[in-house]
């Protein structure tokens, strides 16, 4: 499975690969676990170029353009019957699912090459 991509813009897009959960754009300039990023409520990870022309996560300080956005949904859960209480009631756990990359969607901006 692979990551949704929408090309928000038409142009040359930023090169990337994904591998496994993780994401690198250009030559090994930026890899992003997303795994790691996962939480329980989306999160829109904004990738710009900065004045230097390198790549960076967010929109404040030195990034003046978009490149990309990789959009991760809330984690999800599985809920399995867990210990039973005193009173005779099975108690239910939340376990998280494995991260699906599947679940994410990348957008490109065009970059000026």
């Amino acid at each position: 499975m692979s990551i949704k991509v929408v090309e928000k813009t038409e142009g040359e897009h930023i090169s990337y690969e994904v591998n496994k959960n993780k994401i690198t754009f250009g030559d090994d300039e930026l890899t992003i676990n997303l795994a790691a990023k996962e939480r329980d409520y989306p999160v829109m990870l904004d990738i710009c170029k900065d004045k230097d022309e390198g790549l960076v996560i967010g929109t404040g300080g030195a990034a003046k353009e978009y490149v990309a956005q990789i959009e991760i949904p809330e984690r999800q859960y599985d809920i399995v019957d867990g210990k039973e209480k005193e009173n005779g009631e099975i108690q239910a756990t939340r376990v998280p699912e494995e991260f699906d990359i599947s679940r994410c969607t990348l957008y490109l901006w065009k970059v000026e090459v």
